[in-house]
C-alpha cells in the first residue's frame, strides 16, 4: 500500500484543489482518476452518515479492483442557526438541482429576507477508511455570517455570501489561501492527521 497515496471520494473540482494544496505532499486522486463514475446516494440525515456512506463505497469499489489505498471522504455544508441549521445537509441541493449555486443562494437570501439575526457555519465532516475497513472521523467548523448581498468571487457555493469572522469579509472576497487557512475543510483534514 501506497502511504503517499489518497483516493479521494470525490469529483468537486474546487473541493480536490482545496485538499490537494493543503496536502501537497500526497497524490491525491479523485474518483474520475481510478475509473469510478457511479452516483452515490447521499441519503443520510447527518454529515457523517454521508461521509462515510461516500467512504464505504468507494473502499468497496477499491477492494474490487485490488487496489489498497486509503479513502478520504467528506460531507460539508452551511448551517444558519436562524433557519434551524438549514440548508445543512442539503447545503448542494438547497433549491433543487444539486450543485447550482446560484438558485441555492438565491433562495437562502431569500428565506432570510427579513431576518436580521444571520448567523451561520460552515462545518465538513470528514471520514478516513483504510483498506481493512477501519475508519476514522474528524470534525471541522468556521464561524460567520450570512450576508444580505453577493459579494466577491460568486463561482464557488455559499461563498460569495458567508462572511468569516475569521477573515473579516466573505469567502468569495478571500485569497484561496486565506481561505485554507481557517476553512471548516481545513481544520478537519488538520485533526484527521494523514
Amino acid at each position: 500500500m501506497n502511504d503517499k497515496k489518497i483516493i479521494l471520494a470525490s469529483n468537486n473540482a474546487h473541493k480536490i484543489e482545496e485538499i490537494k494544496d493543503i496536502f501537497s505532499e500526497y497524490e491525491i486522486l479523485s474518483l474520475k482518476d481510478i475509473g469510478f463514475f457511479e452516483d452515490i446516494e447521499e441519503n443520510g440525515k447527518t454529515f457523517l452518515d454521508n461521509a462515510f456512506i461516500k467512504a464505504k463505497t468507494v473502499h468497496d469499489y477499491l477492494k474490487t479492483k485490488n487496489i489498497e489505498a486509503i479513502v478520504l471522504a467528506d460531507d460539508s455544508g452551511l448551517c444558519v442557526d436562524a433557519l434551524n441549521g438549514e440548508p445543512g445537509v442539503f447545503s448542494a441541493r438547497y433549491a433543487s438541482n444539486h450543485g447550482d449555486s446560484v438558485e441555492n443562494r438565491k433562495k437562502l437570501l431569500h428565506n432570510l429576507k427579513n431576518i436580521k439575526e444571520r448567523t451561520a457555519h460552515f462545518v465538513c465532516i470528514l471520514v478516513k477508511m483504510y483498506p481493512n475497513g477501519e475508519w476514522v472521523s474528524a470534525e471541522g467548523k468556521t464561524f460567520g455570517e450570512i450576508t444580505k448581498e453577493e459579494l466577491g468571487d460568486k463561482s464557488f457555493g455559499y461563498d460569495c455570501i458567508f462572511y468569516s469572522y475569521d477573515l473579516n469579509k466573505t469567502f468569495g472576497q478571500a485569497t484561496k489561501d486565506e481561505k485554507n487557512s481557517i476553512s471548516h475543510r481545513s481544520r478537519a483534514l488538520s485533526k484527521i492527521k494523514l
